[in-house]
């Protein structure tokens, strides 16, 4: 007896950008997922696997004109577009019965004028962010599962996120001295021309940018206290290393209550499925989630002085592009249609 597999129809706004790729990559091969349109405005008429030929065989479909394509008649759009592009334009979907996963920072913040703030820009769509569900499937799995529109995670606040919960839940770490000290490759400046990025300028360096204040910084700081209940404290201070991708958060933590933090760690995210609780002593590394919809953790007590001292140090490793964007996005998207969450996010790590 045949059993009929549930097709949902795909749409993606911005398919050209490293994270529009990486949703084409990973839809392409899932099993529920039909892809219907893929749009761009400068490349409208082109084929996707002209640009990106390791589609090739796998992606069928042309760039379409956005103001010309069949978004209306998708099942869920995803925005992969720059900040301030998908809320002038996710109302009319939504309106439409359409469901919206939206990859920039729109809908991330719920103070608008904080947002406006950080982004230089003046919302266009403030009742949507009120109804906005944030996407990480740990923290906000039964809202993501009945929500119309989703605002995926930054790919630095979701390291961040999930390396600091278990301890900011449990109330067993000072909330008002929390540090996150984290490094991105590349990709996670987008595909686009910017001096910072070229090779001669990023190879063979390494940098801190946003000390004095980055936009991720109250993203991280919203959903710290979504788990604390209440305010927090944070210092977030971001690097760019000489990798094309991956994200390595270094989190310090004071205690403020004894507890076995490793059982801690574990049983939070015993259940969660792209959640890795690394066995204690261990370190891991960029590479071993490179293309996969993995966080891995492991959670340290460096010695202070003649013993351990009250400092931890949380390792947490993604894939911007994968776990800090596109493929949380199809785990959002695998929650709010009632799939089995894993569908077409079981990729191994690529090594090397």
């Amino acid at each position: 007896m045949s059993t009929i597999r549930q097709r949902i129809k795909v749409g993606i706004v911005g398919g050209t950008g490293y994270t529009g790729v990486e949703l084409l990559r990973i839809l392409c091969q899932h099993p529920n997922a039909e892809l219907v349109a893929v749009t761009s405005r400068q490349e409208a008429g082109l084929p996707v696997d002209k640009m990106f030929p390791s589609l090739r065989g796998h992606v069928s479909l042309a760039f379409s004109d956005p103001e010309k394509s069949n978004l209306s008649e998708c099942d869920v759009v995803f925005f992969a577009t720059p900040n301030a592009v998908a809320m002038s334009q996710a109302a009319a979907l939504v309106k439409q019965g359409v469901r919206v996963i939206d990859l920039s920072a729109d809908f991330r913040i719920r103070d608008v004028a904080e947002w406006e703030q950080w982004y230089k820009a003046k919302h266009a769509a403030p009742e949507l962010v009120a109804e906005a569900v944030y996407g990480l499937p740990e923290l906000n799995r039964k809202l993501i599962r009945t929500a119309r529109i989703v605002a995926n995670p930054g790919c630095y606040p979701t390291a961040v996120q999930l390396g600091l919960m278990p301890l900011v839940e449990s109330g067993a770490v000072d909330p008002d001295h929390l540090i996150a000290d984290a490094k991105s490759g590349v990709s996670g400046a987008g595909r686009k021309a910017e001096v910072h990025t070229l090779f001669s300028e990023a190879a063979d360096n390494f940098s801190a940018y946003g000390v004095a204040g980055h936009r991720h910084w109250p993203e991280i700081r919203q959903g710290l206290a979504q788990m604390a209940g209440h305010e927090v404290g944070l210092i977030f201070i971001p690097h760019l290393t000489p990798m094309i991708r991956g994200i390595h958060a270094t989190l310090y933590a004071r205690v403020s209550r004894e507890a076995d933090f490793q059982r801690l760690f574990e049983e939070r995210y015993r259940d969660e499925p792209f959640v890795d609780v690394m066995p204690p002593g261990s370190q891991p590394d960029t590479r071993s989630v490179r293309a996969a919809n993995l966080c891995r953790i492991a959670v340290h007590r460096p010695r202070e002085k003649a013993g351990p001292g009250d400092t931890l140090v949380v390792l947490s490793v993604i894939d911007n592009l994968v776990k800090g964007a596109a493929g949380q996005a199809v785990q959002n998207m695998n929650i709010m249609f009632d799939l089995p969450e894993s569908a077409g996010l079981t990729h191994v790590p690529v090594v090397p």
